[in-house]
């Protein structure tokens, strides 16, 4: 027989149940239903389901069928008119199980089986294959500990470490207690923390404050339910606020509906499990915006210490402790904002009711599905919990929900030393930031330095001009003496008005620049003595002084030796000092510093 698809929707007096059936025999359907009991047959379909509310038989049910569409359409009267029927999405829960339970499943076994009639009981398999008994000691077998959800499992990596050895982290779980799984977790995240990696993630957090404004789902649906929570004052289902698509609904028919029979430390630990787990997913769910892709399933089972270690924790701070921990060890994006992120995000997917963790679930199931090894994980722990979570009530996990809401995880809890660590590198950053504050309020210092030199040296050269100005006056009534010196004065200036730089502004070469030099400071001199014998000496040591002075590479040095030959005489020769020729010893010095300006500036001095 096959199950078909089928939804469940309500009203205040109708229980309404769909039944896809496609080319099935229409002609021949059964339906029955009583009390919380309901049964459809239609070859070769068969459904068979546990209402959650009693339905009852009074003449207002219906029954339609859509050719076009191939669903049957079944309209059946609720025994309490208004009463709401709870988890009509939990479509697994609603498929009858195969046998019926109760608090003493061996004595309904029993029972069940005497039931039976000889014509559905299975025949014997007298072809089975035997192997031969080997009696070994119970002292000799080494002691097998449990895992899996609900630590209902054990031995299942004893045959395949190799390989799934990709899957979980751990070494031989069957062998190794739960204590040693967690010494050993502690110490792989402790040996994997890479401080640089944390800090550089701190400071340079552009990639992780774009990813957490990503908005998933169950943000506006949790909007909704605040929003509906305000307006009547009670509680709402979920079930408007949360929808399956096609193909979730599929995996849950799929699904084999069974029960589990858990102690209290056992379903207590199953919860804590769920949180580690739906932290991990909202993680993954948050860097990658929602989209999947080969890191999915690395993401989620890296995360979880429930599914890579096998951990089996005992307190909701365990659990975040944990997942802080391998936040900041192991994926791409070191955060502890997004440690943050994904607390907030499972303290609403689990407001939101089991609807909202099952679609969590469903979506967890089928990214490991896709990838191998990792589909070793729905068999030990996500087929179970989307089964299990389907016939959880309600009002468990709301208190589970409102206990995570009370934990706290600081950063002095993670155990990585963040706080210290951010502190100095926060101090590094300042003196970083100090000393390029200083490199930068010298590098202004310099060009406003030099610009002060350059209007300097501006002004100094305006005032060369104007005694120059001024000095050609007195030139001009000079002896005929002088005439000689005049005649001389003028092949000098021929000489010196030669270009001195190239188009570029580049200088042509030393011997020229020297011999300007040379020419200013004689054409300088020639004033500050009134005797044409002792002048004309004077411009000879010049002349010897520019030619020895040429083969200087620069021509500012030149012109310095030149300045500093003249002072030496000048001492040597106090006559030429007295006090008649200091306003020609000032013109010679301005003159000197002015040929040292034209000469740097490549500038002519006709045209200055």
């Amino acid at each position: 027989m096959i199950t078909p698809a089928f939804e469940l929707s309500q009203d205040p007096d109708f229980l309404t149940i769909v039944i896809k059936v496609p080319y099935a025999r229409v002609s021949e359907f059964d339906v029955y239903f009583e009390g919380e009991e309901f049964k459809f047959y239609a070859k070769p379909y068969f459904l068979r389901l546990t209402l959650p509310g009693r339905v009852v038989e009074d003449g207002r049910e219906k029954a339609s069928y859509d050719t076009d569409k191939g669903t049957f359409t079944i309209q059946l009267p609720k025994e309490i008119p208004g009463q709401y029927f709870e988890g009509l999405d939990m479509l697994t829960s609603l498929l009858a199980p195969k046998k019926s339970r109760s608090a003493k499943p061996l004595v309904e076994e029993i029972a069940a089986s005497a039931d039976l009639s000889e014509e559905e009981e299975e025949e014997f398999d007298w072809e089975i294959e035997q192997t031969p008994y080997n009696e070994i000691a119970e002292s000799s077998l080494p002691p097998e500990y449990c895992y899996g959800f609900g630590n209902l499992r054990s031995g299942v990596f004893q045959r395949l470490q190799d390989e799934l050895s990709d899957v979980i982290d751990i070494k031989d779980p069957d062998q190794t207690p739960v204590d040693e799984r967690r010494r050993q977790r502690l110490a792989a995240e402790a040996a994997k923390f890479d401080p640089d990696h944390y800090l550089a993630d701190f400071f340079e957090d552009e990639a992780i404050q774009h990813v957490l404004k990503y908005k998933p789902w169950w943000i506006d649906a949790h909007k909704k339910m605040i929003a509906l929570q305000r307006e009547s004052h009670q509680e709402h289902d979920t079930q408007t606020l949360v929808v399956f698509s096609e193909e979730e609904r599929e995996q849950m028919r799929k699904f084999t509906n069974k029960s589990y029979l858990l102690d209290k430390r056992s379903r207590h630990r199953v919860y804590l499990g769920l949180i580690d787990i739906l932290l991990a997913y909202c993680y993954e769910i948050c860097v990658n915006e929602g989209d999947k892709n080969v890191e999915s399933s690395w993401n989620i089972r890296k995360l979880s210490a429930t599914l890579c270690w096998l951990e089996s924790f005992t307190s909701i701070h365990d659990v975040l402790v944990s997942f802080g921990r391998r936040v900041l060890c192991y994926p791409l994006h070191r955060h502890f904002g997004l440690v943050t992120r994904a607390f907030n995000d499972t303290v609403m997917i689990l407001q939101l009711g089991k609807a909202a963790v099952l679609k969590c679930l469903l979506d967890i199931h089928k990214i490991f599905r896709e990838n191998d090894p990792a589909y070793i994980l729905n068999d030990l722990f996500i087929t179970d919990y989307c089964i299990w979570i389907q016939k959880t009530k309600s009002k468990k996990l709301a208190a589970l929900s409102d206990s995570l809401q009370k934990a706290t995880l600081a950063k002095s809890h993670i155990g990585f030393e963040l706080e210290e660590l951010e502190a100095a590198a926060v101090l590094v950053q300042e003196e970083e930031n100090v000393l390029k504050a200083a490199g930068t309020v010298s590098e202004q210092q310099l060009p406003s330095s030099e610009s002060e030199t350059s209007d300097s040296e501006e002004s100094s050269s305006t005032s060369s001009s104007e005694t120059e100005g001024s000095d050609s006056d007195e030139q001009e009534s000079s002896t005929s003496e002088d005439g000689k010196i005049n005649s001389l004065q003028g092949t000098l200036q021929e000489e010196r008005t030669a270009p001195l730089t190239d188009c570029n502004g580049l200088r042509q070469g030393t011997n020229t620049s020297a011999t300007e030099v040379s020419d200013e400071k004689s054409r300088a001199a020639l004033p500050s003595t009134s005797v044409p014998g002792k002048l004309i000496e004077e411009l000879g040591k010049q002349m010897q002084t520019a030619i020895r002075l040429s083969e200087q590479p620069e021509g500012l040095a030149t012109a310095n030796c030149i300045l500093k030959e003249q002072e030496e005489n000048c001492v040597s020769e106090p006559g030429r000092c007295s006090k008649d020729s200091t306003e020609k010893g000032n013109f010679l010095e301005v003159s000197s510093k002015r040929s040292s300006l034209l000469f740097l500036c490549g500038r002519d001095e006709d045209k200055d």
